[in-house]
């Protein structure tokens, strides 16, 4: 008899062969009957549908269709999803085995659960921004994003929220803004490592300039004016100090 599945790992993919079999492993190694896996294929041709295709996993779905990017396959997999809650993990990106530790500490079905992400680099070269992990309050989620591997969030939030696909590469971001400003669901932090971030990733060779235009904007409707407040003075000292890309 099958376990309903507690939490259901969304995974996007692309032509995704490369990474896509070192991710799953790292999922099955947790061992759990009660995890969901849902993949979201983008019309992949690298052989990625026919290795899906041959998994024989009890808690496995999965389309493939093209999309509108990674985004709008996430919403798709939220929307599939039959977890209590979901986690929204990279075909580069590998489970670790503090979040099956986490699973079992997840017991409010109305709470953000979060944790760390741990750092590993595929290829050469190094992004320009660091992996933030701990406790994030308002005005610190006002100035920095919560890795999102590192974040599993209620499955009912997507029934009134999605990632807002006007946003390439922070749509997660501008989604936690917002959901850390609600007092309808609560956020609680836990000091395990859940996953590995592949830092070359999508994420860390392009700019998104219309999230950045919006941001504060954002910041002052869903975390307050005094927050938003601290935000502007901060980002004008960076200026005064020469760091103009605040």
């Amino acid at each position: 008899m099958k376990t309903a599945p507690r939490v259901s790992v969304i995974i996007a993919t692309f032509n995704a062969m490369v990474h896509l079999p070192e991710c799953l492993e790292s999922i099955r190694k947790l061992e759990r009957d009660d995890l969901e896996i849902v993949i979201v294929d983008g019309g992949s041709t690298d052989g990625t549908i026919a290795y899906i295709q041959s998994l024989q996993w009890p808690h496995l779905r999965w389309i493939s269709e093209k999309d509108k990017g990674i985004y709008d396959a996430l919403n798709k997999g939220a929307r599939m999803a039959s977890g209590t809650w979901v986690h929204f993990l990279g075909s580069d990106d590998r489970l670790l085995p503090g979040f099956s530790q986490l699973m079992d500490m997840m017991t409010d079905a109305s709470t953000i659960y979060y944790a760390n992400s741990e750092e590993w680099y595929y290829g050469d070269g190094k992004p320009d921004y660091i992996l933030l992990g701990g406790k994030f309050s308002n005005y610190r989620i006002a100035k920095y994003p919560v890795n999102h591997q590192a974040i599993v969030y209620p499955a009912k939030i997507f029934e009134t929220h999605a990632y807002n696909l006007k946003y390439k590469i922070f749509a997660d971001y501008a989604l936690n803004i917002q959901l850390w400003g609600s007092r309808q669901y609560k956020k609680k932090y836990v000091p395990l490592y859940i996953a590995s971030y592949n830092m070359n990733g999508f994420s860390s060779t392009m700019r998104d300039m219309e999230f950045r235009a919006d941001k504060p904007a954002l910041v002052r409707e869903h975390l307050g004016w005094l927050v938003y407040m601290r935000l502007a003075l901060k980002r004008l000292k960076k200026k005064w100090e020469g760091d103009h890309d605040w």
